[in-house]
C-alpha cells in the first residue's frame, strides 16, 4: 500500500517537472518582473533617461529605444503577447508593472510618456492580455499628475492613437470597462475642469467625435435631470409659476431646442396621469384635467404657431399609438383651444396641410 502511494506521488513530481523547470529558468534569467519592465521600458527607473546598472541592458524590443510611431513600437506589443500566451503567469506581472508606470509618468521625458501612450492604445488594440482599463486610467488619477497636465497629455496621446484603428464606440467601451466614462474631466487640472475646457482642448487635438459625445452626454444628463425634476412637481403638485420658473432655468442650462422642450413637457405630463386599468372614461376624464391643470405650463412655451402644431402633431401621435388615448385627440384638441394653448389658425391649418396620415 505504502509501495503504490510512493509511485503515485513520483508519478506527480515527473509531471509537474517541465512546468517547474520552465518557471525556474525564466524566474532564474529574467527575474519575471525586471524582464517584463526591460520589454516595456528599460529596467527600473531613477531620473528620466537612466536605467538602475543592476538590471542590465535595455532589451532588444525596449519602447524606449523606438521611434514614437505606431510601426516602431508595435513589434514590441506583439512580442509581449508572444510571451504572454508562453507564460500565463506574467499576465499578473504585466498588471503591476503598468499600474506602477502610470503612477509614475513624472520620472519620464516628454516623448517617452509619448511613446507609453502609443504603447498603450496598441495594447488595447491588440486586445493585449494582463492589461483590463482599470490598470491604466485608475492610477493616472493622482493629484499631482493631474495638476501638472502630464495625464491630460498622456491621455490625448492615447485617445489619438486609440481611435486610429478603433471606432468611438470601442473608445467608450474601454473607458466605461475602466469606470471613466462619466468622469472624463478627471483628467484635466483644475483649472481647465469644466464643459468649455473639454470641448476646447480636444477640439484644437482634432478629436471632434469625442467632443460632440461628451456634449451630447452633458446634454442627457440635464435633459433627465429637467424630467426628473418636473415629474416631482407635477406629483408634489408645486406652485404653477415655480414650476414654470424652474423649466425656464433648466432649458437655458441644458439649450434645449423649443420644440424639443413642446414634446418633453407633452410627455411628462401624461406620464404623470394616474391612469386606470380598463376604464377608459376614468382615463379620458384623468387625461383632460391633466391639460386643463397645467395649460399654463404649455401656453408658456407654445410661443408660436410653428410650435403649436408640433403639440398637435405630438398628441395626434400619442392618441394614435396609445390605447388609452385612442379615441381622445378632439377632446384634447378643444381643451387646449379652450385653455388658450392652441390658437384657431392653427388647428385651421392643421386640418388642411398639416395632418399627419397617422390617426
Amino acid at each position: 500500500m505504502q509501495w503504490s502511494r510512493f509511485i503515485w506521488i513520483m508519478l506527480v513530481i515527473w509531471n509537474l517537472l517541465p512546468s517547474a523547470l520552465n518557471l525556474l529558468t525564466l524566474t532564474s534569467q529574467d527575474t519575471v518582473t525586471p524582464f517584463l519592465r526591460q520589454v516595456v521600458f528599460t529596467g527600473g527607473r531613477t531620473q528620466p533617461g537612466t536605467t538602475k546598472p543592476d538590471e542590465g541592458e535595455r532589451h532588444s524590443y525596449s519602447i524606449i529605444d523606438c521611434e514614437p510611431q505606431r510601426e516602431a513600437i508595435l513589434p514590441s506589443v506583439i512580442y509581449i503577447q508572444k510571451i504572454l500566451r508562453r507564460r500565463p503567469f506574467l499576465i499578473k506581472n504585466l498588471e503591476n508593472v503598468t499600474r506602477r508606470f502610470m503612477q509614475s509618468l513624472e520620472l519620464f521625458e516628454e516623448n517617452e510618456r509619448k511613446k507609453l501612450a502609443i504603447f498603450t492604445a496598441l495594447a488595447f488594440s491588440q486586445k493585449l492580455s494582463g492589461l483590463p482599463p482599470e490598470t491604466v486610467f485608475q492610477p493616472l488619477l493622482k493629484d499631482n499628475l493631474v495638476g501638472k497636465g502630464l495625464v491630460l497629455s498622456f491621455i490625448t496621446d492615447f485617445f489619438k492613437e486609440y481611435l486610429v484603428d478603433n471606432s468611438l464606440d470601442d473608445l467608450i467601451a474601454i473607458l466605461k470597462r475602466g469606470k471613466m466614462e462619466d468622469n472624463l474631466l478627471d483628467f484635466f487640472p483644475s483649472s481647465k475642469r469644466s464643459a468649455e475646457g473639454f470641448s476646447e482642448h480636444f477640439t484644437k487635438e482634432g478629436l471632434i467625435p469625442l467632443v460632440e459625445y461628451n456634449e451630447k452626454k452633458i446634454f442627457e444628463v440635464k435633459l433627465k435631470d429637467m424630467k426628473s425634476t418636473l415629474t416631482t412637481q407635477i406629483a408634489e403638485e408645486t406652485e404653477m409659476s415655480e414650476v414654470i420658473e424652474s423649466v425656464k432655468q433648466r432649458v437655458k442650462d441644458a439649450k434645449l431646442p423649443d420644440i424639443e422642450v413642446v414634446r418633453i413637457l407633452w410627455d411628462i405630463l401624461m406620464d404623470a396621469v394616474q391612469w386606470s386599468g380598463k376604464n377608459q372614461q376614468q382615463n379620458a376624464n384623468a387625461a383632460l384635467r391633466q391639460v386643463k391643470t397645467w395649460a399654463q405650463l404649455l401656453n408658456t412655451f407654445c410661443t408660436n404657431a410653428k410650435l403649436e402644431l408640433e403639440l398637435m402633431y405630438k398628441v395626434q401621435m400619442q392618441c394614435y399609438e396609445d390605447a388609452k388615448l385612442m379615441k381622445l385627440f378632439p377632446e384634447i384638441v378643444r381643451s387646449l383651444y379652450d385653455q388658450d394653448v392652441l390658437a384657431e389658425d392653427t388647428i385651421l391649418y392643421w386640418f388642411r396641410k398639416g395632418t399627419n396620415p397617422k390617426g
